[in-house]
């Protein structure tokens, strides 16, 4: 549908105000204060506001957040809870074993770290952003990418607003803005609806490892106060997954009795009838779980994709008119299980390549100087050490782990030998007939829970009469292909109850339903269809999930 949009011209547009987004956004003002060179810059987040779709773990380390405001802490940060101790637990099914102190490599211990609530930091980094000038519009969700010419980026438009459930305008339409810039940034997170079109327009991929990622969900509890320990850190490995599927659990206390719970399933799983959401309810059954939670209340619950694959399946950076930043490329630390000192590092360097490039009256050509100052910084250092990471686990918990220590504790990160991903997570599924049916408990309602009151307490919303941002390239491969050889993975992967196979009422056959307005966007769908069948698009701005301080 051809429609004529207004257009707003800026400096740098920003796509995504997550902590890379922002990160960039704060960086350019405070380069044009210092160099007294006037640069607009424009952020637009597809969330109702900001940090209503931000979802982490989460413990930081306040190395990028020092570096680009080092008085973060006076200014009222809501890093709050210092790390005070760390557990690493393997779990069986009724036991578990701690690894000593002096076992654990680097990458376990957050001795100078803060449990955060990431939500809440983003929201801290956008009132600083506002302070300083720059313009940012929550609620609008860019859904095309605009080039000129001769193939650049030169911005993005939009969504159309009011499009009814038949495509055609309803009453409230409202045509898209075109935003243009010099530079566009695109920081939309793991999985970005259009970050992965330009890893594909322009070959950003060529040469690297296939991308991996896993799948994290999470809540949210106030528990028992003499059960609370503002600081301690746990994370578990084992128990309920096998010892073949990659994943593993966290535990952090934050401050105000909460507790911050969740679980994390490498989506390069094999078994179809396995349930990210149905293992993180039973992880929570667990002794040296339950210990903490019983007694105490859910208040929220959220899902997103982890991009994982490191700096081996880092794409290329750059291309004309634009750059990836945050995990919209995958800069996320695996081993550590950190990705937000990232963003902001990340944001931050692509800013000064931006800022560079604008004070040069450049526009719409390479940055350059991104990609080299990401080269020679400390996290390239860093993630450079945790390379091997990923591909060791992916060689099963205990062979994995006996490598990452020698990896990690013998060599420091620093073995003479990479090893690589061989393939992307969608291929690994086995059909189902080669595979063990598994049997998940029902649902207490106090410790665990069904996926649609967890949806529930997400506070996720959809404007219904709207085409389902859900869609499918071939309506007959969910039942022809993934129903019949898979047993339909999306009904178990989905942690929000979104795909469900039910019978056609007329013909009696089998039919997938797509709920869409369910759907967190996690974007797991988008990453584990065996056949790359479903696209995630975006939906009208505003839509999905409204996170409180997850």
């Amino acid at each position: 549908m051809e429609v004529e949009r207004e257009s707003m011209e800026f400096d740098v547009v920003i796509v995504g105000a997550g902590p890379a987004g922002l990160a960039a956004a704060i960086r350019l003002k405070q380069l044009a204060a210092e160099r007294e060179h006037e640069v607009n810059v424009c952020v637009i987040e597809k969330g109702s506001e900001i940090g209503a779709h931000i979802l982490s773990g989460a413990v930081m380390d306040p190395r990028a957040i020092t570096e680009l405001i080092p008085d973060w802490k006076e200014q009222g940060a809501p890093l709050n809870t210092p790390v005070a101790e760390d557990r690493f637990l393997f779990l069986t099914e009724s036991g578990s074993r701690q690894v000593p102190d002096w076992m654990l490599p680097g990458c376990f211990k957050n001795h100078g770290n803060y449990v955060i609530s990431l939500a809440n930091v983003v929201r801290w980094l956008g009132e600083r952003a506002e302070a300083l000038g720059v313009e940012i519009y929550p609620g609008f969700a860019a859904a095309e990418i605009l080039y000129d010419e001769q193939g650049a980026v030169r911005g993005v438009a939009t969504g159309n607003m009011g499009i009814g459930k038949d495509g055609e305008p309803t009453d409230a339409f409202q045509p898209g803005i075109e935003l243009l810039a010099r530079y566009t940034l695109f920081a939309e997170g793991s999985r970005g609806h259009l970050g992965k079109q330009l890893i594909a327009r322009f070959d950003l991929a060529k040469g690297r490892d296939p991308q991996s990622y896993g799948i994290g969900l999470k809540e949210l509890w106030e528990i028992d106060p003499a059960k609370h320990k503002p600081g301690l850190v746990v994370h578990t490995a084992g128990w309920p997954l096998d010892s073949d599927t990659y994943g593993g659990s966290f535990l952090y206390h934050m401050e105000d009795n909460q507790v911050a719970v969740g679980f994390v399933v490498g989506l390069n799983y094999k078994n179809p009838y396995l349930s990210p959401f149905d293992e993180f309810q039973r992880y929570k059954t667990h002794p040296s779980i339950r210990a903490f939670l019983e007694g105490g209340k859910r208040i929220a619950y959220g899902a997103r994709a982890i991009t994982a694959g490191g700096i081996n399946s880092l794409p290329r950076l750059v291309f004309p008119g634009g750059a990836l930043v945050g995990c919209d490329a995958g800069f996320l630390n695996a081993s550590r299980i950190k990705g937000s000192h990232a963003a902001i590092k990340t944001g931050s360097l692509a800013a000064e390549a931006a800022f560079e490039a604008v004070v040069a009256d450049r526009s719409h050509d390479e940055l350059a100087a991104y990609p080299q100052r990401f080269q020679t910084s400390w996290l390239h250092d860093e993630l450079h050490r945790a390379r091997n990471f990923k591909p060791m686990m992916g060689k099963g918990l205990y062979m994995g782990t006996l490598l990452v220590g020698i990896d990690q504790v013998l060599f420091k990160g620093k073995a003479p030998f990479t090893l690589h991903t061989e393939k992307p997570d969608n291929e690994y599924l086995r059909p189902a007939a080669e595979c063990q049916p598994i049997q998940y408990p029902k649902p207490d309602g106090k410790l665990t829970f069904d996926k649609l009151s967890s949806v529930f307490i997400s506070n996720t919303n959809h404007e219904e009469n709207q085409p389902s941002h859900l869609t499918l390239r071939n309506d007959s491969v969910p039942v022809q292909t993934n129903l019949a050889k898979y047993a339909g993975p999306e009904q178990r992967y989905c942690p929000a109850g979104v795909y469900e196979f039910v019978k056609d009422d007329d013909t009696g056959a089998d039919k997938l339903q797509i709920n869409a307005q369910n759907c967190v966007h996690c974007k797991t769908c988008d990453i584990k269809d065996p056949t790359q069948n479903i696209v995630w698009v975006v939906p009208e701005g505003g839509g999905g999930p409204n996170y409180p301080n997850m």
